[in-house]
């Protein structure tokens, strides 16, 4: 069964290679292809015998990009897709929790999918929330609940500093962003951007810690609304910051400075 969409063969492709490790004996199982290439780790996941894959096929800067969710049960048969997603963007961060998978694309703003996976043949989107920014990588708290980080940006797409969002997923036919909390200003980096070890939460105490470098723009009150998007900030820090999520949303509790004392 095709389940690629009839994307075609010149663009790049992904193999998986599955073995089979018994008794100190390694064994080739299967190979499956996908069309388009695949972010990292959260992009690919097994659950109850089925393999389930996001790849993004295309060029987002040419404006040919297409994302994707492949389904393939346990002998590597295909079994169903969803294909063409955000048309001219590319993942920036997926998660497949259970019977359900999310997906982040961004270009200039953010959609987060909501892909019902519980029938494999047949997987769908359920729904979608547009913002401004994306995430980079997405933290389940529970059933209803997703933590993204990633970066703000303005409505035209332009990036801003370093955001911390709450998405509500409790309905997946109508996700929201319960939360959200923007630090620093353009410039602003965080290494759990691209390093998901580097981000903790430690529910029992609702604490999030994560690597911050700060960055912010020290004379905002005399810049227009044009010069401030455009502007890059001067370091004020480097080091981890610290937030409590309550229950009227993120509260910063301060910075741990890994900077030299002058």
């Amino acid at each position: 069964r095709d389940v690629t969409g009839q994307l075609p063969r010149d663009g790049v492709w992904t193999a998986v290679l599955k073995f089979g490790i018994a008794a100190g004996k390694v064994t080739f199982k299967h190979l499956v292809e996908v069309p388009g290439s695949v972010l990292n780790q959260f992009s690919m996941d097994e659950h109850e015998g089925f393999f389930r894959i996001a790849t993004t096929y295309g060029e987002m800067w040419s404006g040919d990009s297409v994302s994707n969710v492949f389904i393939f049960d346990a002998d590597g048969h295909a079994q169903g897709s969803v294909t063409g997603l955000a048309p001219g963007e590319r993942i920036f961060s997926a998660r497949f929790q259970g019977d359900t998978g999310y997906i982040v694309t961004f270009r200039q703003v953010d959609p987060l999918f909501v892909i019902d996976l519980s029938n494999p043949s047949a997987p769908r989107v359920l729904g979608e929330l547009k913002i401004p920014g994306w995430s980079d990588y997405l933290h389940p708290v529970d059933g209803k609940h997703l933590l993204g980080l990633g970066k703000a940006a303005t409505d035209e797409g332009v990036v801003q500093g370093v955001k911390v969002a709450l998405f509500d997923v409790s309905d997946p036919t109508n996700p929201t962003e319960k939360y959200s909390m923007v630090l620093g200003d353009r410039g602003t980096e965080s290494e759990a951007t691209h390093d998901h070890k580097a981000f903790l939460f430690h529910q029992p105490t609702n604490l999030l810690v994560f690597p911050l470098t700060l960055r912010e723009i020290a004379h905002k009150d005399g810049m227009s609304e044009e010069e401030r998007q455009w502007a890059y900030g001067e370091l004020a820090m480097d080091g981890a910051a610290v937030l409590y999520l309550g229950e009227s949303g993120f509260e910063h509790r301060g910075y741990v400075s890994h900077m030299p004392v002058p």
